[in-house]
């Protein structure tokens, strides 16, 4: 392959270019040493270009698979068609399934010496921990990995946040009219009784976190007020979007959206006090992975300039690129709550505890999965 061949290809779907920094590639642990789980000294920010990382992807076959947390695999969409017209000669896989089922997917692969994935980008921040401390990552650092906020990586390279993701309530615009909810607060008045839509707190971590937030600030009694407003619950995150976009409910709970969209039909809601959460979505390459020059590959062009300032929602994990010149960093929003959340997942028990609560005041989780059933070795 062509060096002007793939630089003609990378300009032209927009990937960016050449990554300066401090030295190529990655140095090894120091000898000694630690154990597998350890701090590893060494791992420095990689310099090389991604054309260059792209030839080195080729080379090696040319593949990659990639397991994304998520609620449909139309999610995935979007990354395919960039990625293929940046890297045709890549192939990508991408397989989208809730979090909570990727991990042990990725457990019981490793336990069995069948493993799938290169990267893991998903929900569970506490399995990023778990892993490191066992030894299962690959220790890397991509280009800009020093301009990434420090809550939204490992300092030795082990994961690295690639994109900031937002959770809140929304609205139809046109039915909400002058009555719009400004805080969940408002969402047990009277006249929203069966017109809400929400994902169930005891199926997604993150929405349990949202609605332990409401919780706190308003009390059991808002809960208890809300459960009599009759809510629509399912699984996915994507469907309290789904119902008010498709106009059968006025307000949708537990959803990701932006805070600088355009749209004139749905407002997602960030409160200027109230809570809202957000956070970092962490993504990691396995030690065992198959293809790690295309995983080293994905994780420069996710933290690439262009692919961050290309955020749907308006924030970067970056400090140094805001991609909206009207909206603040999400970590200067203290309600936001970005450094709370890493420390909720990490405390399994106290998680479940709220799971069963939440589930005597809205009943328990109903429906198959929104992706589907994927068993244990999906794209395979």
């Amino acid at each position: 392959m062509s060096r002007d061949f793939s630089r003609r290809r990378l300009i032209a779907a927009g990937a960016g270019v050449a990554f300066a920094g401090a030295a190529a590639g990655q140095a090894s642990a120091a000898p000694g040493a630690r154990s597998a789980g350890a701090s590893l000294f060494g791992v420095r920010e990689e310099r090389r270009s991604l054309e260059e990382l792209y030839e080195a992807a080729v080379a090696e076959g040319g593949k990659l698979v990639l397991y994304q947390g998520g609620d449909v695999d139309s999610q995935a969409a979007g990354v395919r068609t960039a990625w293929a017209a940046a890297f045709p000669e890549v192939d990508l896989t991408v397989v989208v399934d809730y979090s909570k089922y990727h991990d042990v997917r990725v457990d019981n692969q490793l336990a069995t010496g069948t493993l799938v994935p290169d990267v893991v980008q998903l929900q569970t921040l506490q399995d990023f921990t778990r892993w490191k401390r066992q030894g299962k990552l690959l220790p890397y650092k991509p280009a800009g990995f020093s301009e990434v906020h420090k809550g939204f990586k490992d300092p030795d390279g082990a994961w690295t946040a690639l994109m900031v993701i937002a959770f809140s309530f929304m609205y139809d615009i046109q039915a909400a009219g002058a009555h719009a909810p400004k805080t969940a607060a408002d969402l047990v008045d009277a006249r929203w009784r069966n017109a809400i839509a929400s994902s169930y707190p005891n199926d997604d971590d993150a929405v349990l976190y949202l609605y332990s937030l409401y919780q706190r600030t308003y009390g059991w009694d808002w809960v208890a007020a809300f459960a009599a407003q009759q809510p629509q619950f399912a699984r996915g995150t994507h469907t309290p979007g789904a119902a008010v976009t498709g106009q059968q409910k006025t307000i949708g709970v537990g959803g990701s959206g932006s805070a600088v969209s355009t749209s004139t039909t749905l407002k997602w809601v960030l409160p200027e006090d109230a809570p809202f959460m957000a956070w970092g979505q962490r993504a990691a390459i396995l030690k065992q992975a198959a293809h790690p020059a295309a995983a080293k590959l994905y994780m420069n062009w996710q933290l690439s300039e262009a692919r961050q300032k290309a955020a749907f929602n308006g924030w970067s994990v970056r400090e140094d690129i805001t991609p909206n010149a009207s909206l603040k960093p999400v970590w200067d929003f203290p309600n936001a709550h970005v450094e709370d959340f890493p420390k909720f997942m990490e405390d399994r028990a106290e998680v479940e505890r709220l799971k069963q609560t939440f589930a005597l005041y809205f009943g328990e989780v109903k429906g198959d999965p929104s992706p589907g059933w994927l068993g244990l070795h999906p794209g395979r």
